[in-house]
């Protein structure tokens, strides 16, 4: 069979650009267009499998490729755990481009000692009374008032002691003495407050005194005396440059028993009051010192 003019020609394929559609003559039969309909379809179907499947395989190659770059970036390679594709460190900001502000180191000076101030007469120098040590007209601790009686001041220290307390206060230089007396419910109690001029000086008093040396208590302006004979209770303890003592007992003459709670309450409470007032007294000069 020929095909057209020139010769044999390749069989035609309408998605080839060189092929060439076949013309017959006018005279020729006529072709068969149904089943050129049909040779086309078939390959529009082959192309678009082939189109189909090319795009999966290209999907598939990029994901591959995307997972292979987050696990190098996240792997364990790097030991400090930083992404491996960070500038390199020169090119980082440096800290030292802004620096913390600096200050001189500064210390706040040790809080000044009350007992430096009332352990020696060389700074222990402030007014010294027994108004200034026991003021008011009565003193309170805890519930309980007490109210203030007389008050004396004397240089004569063995003159206001009694049994083996004189000798014990003149041999460790005792100044002076203060006393004050407090009373509530026919109680009463002096305090003695001797002065001397170290720490070491009233320690030694404290502890060379016995139960048989106490001060003399101390009457007038309301109060009657008391404790000038029977039993009485009484104490002795030191701070600072100073020995205080207690003499408590019943105005009425009364001896005084361990039952008594009241009595050993009373000397309790004005022998805790007299350390106050002399801790208080430190406690001013050192915050006056630190002031100047």
């Amino acid at each position: 069979m020929s095909y057209g003019q020139g010769g044999p020609q390749s069989q035609w394929d309408p998605w080839k650009p060189q092929s060439q559609q076949p013309w017959r003559d006018s005279s020729g039969p006529t072709p068969d267009w149904a089943a050129l309909a049909d040779a086309s379809e078939t390959r529009n179907k082959r192309r678009r499998v082939l189109f189909i499947g090319g795009g999966v395989v290209a999907t598939l190659a990029i994901g591959t490729a995307v997972a292979m770059a987050v696990v190098s970036a996240n792997g364990d390679n790097n030991a400090s755990g930083t992404p491996s594709n960070l500038p390199a460190s020169a090119s980082l900001p440096s800290d030292s481009a802004d620096p913390a502000p600096s200050f001189a180191p500064t210390s706040a000076p040790p809080p000044l000692d009350p007992e430096e101030f009332i352990g020696s007469v060389q700074k222990d120098t402030a007014p010294l009374s027994a108004e200034t040590l026991f003021p008011g007209t009565q003193l309170t601790m805890g519930e309980t008032v007490y109210k203030k009686g007389p008050t004396a001041d004397t240089k004569k220290c063995a003159s206001v002691a009694k049994g083996t307390l004189p000798s014990v206060l003149t041999k460790n230089n005792c100044t002076r003495v203060l006393r004050v007396t407090y009373f509530k419910d026919g109680v009463a109690v002096t305090v003695g407050v001797a002065v001397f001029n170290t720490e070491a000086q009233a320690g030694k008093a404290k502890t060379e005194a016995d139960k048989k040396g106490f001060v003399a208590a101390l009457s007038g302006s309301g109060v009657k005396p008391f404790c000038d004979s029977g039993v009485c209770r009484t104490t002795t303890n030191s701070y600072g440059r100073y020995a205080y003592f207690t003499t408590t007992g019943f105005l009425n003459g009364k001896d005084v028993t361990t039952k008594d709670t009241k009595v050993f309450q009373t000397g309790d409470d004005l022998a805790e009051f007299t350390f106050r007032q002399i801790r208080r007294r430190g406690e001013a000069q050192a915050s006056a010192a630190a002031q100047g």
